[in-house]
């Protein structure tokens, strides 16, 4: 056992694949922690999904599978969905969780039928387009790793630029609009970097799992303090660890897919932070229930006596 753990460690393939996905739970994360704290969980899934019809369609421009221009149509098709989305619940009477249902089925179905018809062409060179739905990680390449590392960078860069303008319009969108802030922009710019992040996920985890990578780490993080740095730093800790820990559980076994593998690990971090969390876990709150429940009855023995 020790000696295939040794193995596996020194494993350039392992390495690569454990680089990547470690990288990618880190970005999403922190990119996550805003979708979650906006309220906008749903979001994710919604956009993940709607991305499926721009690498079918970009697929079919240039008939044959180039990853740059496949995330290059998937990008645009998840903004486009994002200004579906947006336009319709703010412009229409149409509420948000019934434009992200909406949304996410009608571009989903037709990524579908584009890849149903891809698959009936007579093109070798549409084999693994499938992989997307439900994600191939074990496929990863050095240059995957390199893309999803440049990007991630740039996307934490912009984190750190905008901090005190994200952080407003997180938990206080009319007060960020007081101090000048442009709504527009600062939203228009956190959408995007959350499609960003779904797109450069959907190779490894798939369209139908990169929502609870994206999630995931953020609601168990919250569960631990209150201060959304610490928030953002512990969801991108969780989100590494599960990359890395989903990566090794699946090469330690035999044909055990990479992407539900580490979407396993991520709820498990979930649902033991509900449970263990000090101030908002289940188990804290019943301890400090029996103590509250213990002070009142000795109140009201004393006030009998």
């Amino acid at each position: 056992m020790l000696e295939q753990i040794r193995f596996l460690l020194n494993d350039y393939t392992f390495q690569v694949v454990a680089l990547g996905t470690g990288f990618l739970g880190l970005l999403s994360g922190v990119i996550g922690t805003y979708a979650t704290l906006r309220k906008e969980s749903l979001l994710g899934d919604a956009l993940s999904h709607a991305a499926l019809p721009g690498i079918g369609i970009g697929f079919i421009l240039i008939q044959r599978k180039e990853l740059s221009v496949l995330m290059l149509g998937a990008i645009i098709s998840g903004l486009i969905a994002t200004v579906i989305i947006q336009t319709m619940s703010r412009k229409t009477v149409v509420k948000l969780d019934s434009a992200l249902s909406l949304i996410l089925s009608s571009f989903f179905g037709l990524g579908l039928v584009i890849l149903t018809s891809i698959q009936n062409n007579p093109n070798a060179q549409q084999a693994g387009l499938s992989n997307f739905i439900f994600g191939q990680a074990s496929a990863m390449l050095r240059s995957d790793v390199q893309m999803i590392g440049l990007t991630g960078l740039v996307l934490l860069i912009l984190v750190a630029l905008f901090w005190k303008e994200f952080k407003v319009f997180t938990f206080d969108p009319m007060f960020g609009r007081t101090l000048g802030f442009s709504g527009k922009i600062v939203e228009s710019l956190l959408s995007t970097m959350i499609v960003v992040t779904i797109i450069l996920g959907l190779e490894s985890v798939g369209v139908i799992l990169i929502s609870a990578l994206l999630i995931g780490p953020s609601v168990a993080a919250r569960q631990w303090t209150n201060r959304l740095s610490l928030v953002m730093l512990l969801a991108a800790g969780i989100g590494f660890v599960s990359g890395v820990t989903g990566t090794f559980i699946s090469s330690m076994g035999t044909r055990i897919p990479t992407g539900p593998s580490i979407v396993v690990v991520v709820s498990l971090f979930v649902f033991l932070s509900l449970f263990i969390s000090p101030k908002r876990g289940i188990l804290a709150r019943h301890v400090a229930y029996k103590k509250r429940q213990k002070v009142f009855m000795k109140q009201i023995r004393s006030l009998e006596e």
